[in-house]
């Protein structure tokens, strides 16, 4: 296998002395399905944060596509983010536009500043637009608003932002926490989908234990900013729950000895 990201010894530390992420070690293949777990505060937002370089890290390497992107500014920064897709919990979509122009707005990467000021797009970036949101069940929203969206139809949008860019990599940052059970199958169901059959590699946040262990082909544990765990999901014991969740650890704990069990056995 390839690797495509190495996290190699990243700390980050703020001015007050906060310390979010403390020497993260770790790699992820190309076309692998990675979830990285923790409480709130653990520095998981932080982690895919800094490797896009939306925080700079205050240590170490990051080693993506071959390349250390540490420090990376200007053109180089916007260059290498057109290989990253990126998904938030609250969408960050311009909620005035329509759909398809929400989407376009992945390709911003690609623009010189005067044509994505103007947002000038040419017609295949638009019929590929056309093609994911089809893809992804939103044939029907294409000209709506997107504050006329329910929260699952616009984090769909938000996959098809990031899908525009023709990424190596889609970071995930908690998609589905703002999501009931069904829209959060139903993003967890295409993100899965898009990894297998689109071949791209798939970092994302979860607080969900039980969502993780079904999706993922491999889980980062995070606690106070450090790797506690790092494994296939049938490796998860009640006992790195704790480790990762400590106090909140058992309301988690959910049979995972057992869920992992099913989950090689369907490997």
């Amino acid at each position: 296998m390839t690797t495509l990201l190495e996290m190699k010894n990243v700390s980050k530390k703020y001015g007050n002395g906060t310390v979010a992420l403390s020497d993260v070690s770790f790699s992820v293949n190309e076309g692998e399905f990675v979830s990285v777990i923790g409480p709130s505060g653990a520095g998981k937002s932080t982690l895919l944060r800094c490797i896009n370089q939306m925080i700079q890290a205050t240590d170490g390497e990051i080693i993506f596509d071959d390349v250390n992107v540490m420090g990376f500014k200007g053109r180089a920064l916007r260059q290498m983010r057109t290989k990253m897709g990126m998904i938030f919990q609250n969408y960050n979509l311009v909620e005035r536009l329509s759909v398809i122009e929400n989407v376009l707005h992945g390709r911003l990467g690609y623009k010189s500043m005067l044509a994505g000021s103007l947002g000038l797009f040419t017609d295949d970036e638009k019929r590929q637009a056309y093609r994911l949101l089809e893809k992804l069940g939103l044939k029907e929203q294409i000209y709506r608003r997107c504050d006329q969206l329910s929260g699952g139809q616009k984090q769909r949008v938000g996959i098809a932002r990031a899908l525009i860019q023709n990424p190596k990599l889609m970071l995930c940052d908690e998609p589905i926490a703002s999501l009931d059970p069904s829209s959060s199958k139903t993003i967890m169901d295409h993100l899965k989908d898009i990894s297998d059959s689109l071949k791209i590699t798939v970092l994302i946040n979860l607080h969900q234990v039980d969502v993780a262990m079904n999706y993922a082909d491999r889980i980062i544990g995070v606690s106070k900013g450090s790797i506690v765990f790092n494994g296939v999901p049938s490796e998860l014991t009640n006992d790195n729950i704790k480790a990762i969740y400590g106090s909140d650890a058992e309301k988690l704990m959910i049979n995972v000895e057992d869920q992992g069990r099913m989950k090689a056995a369907e490997k």
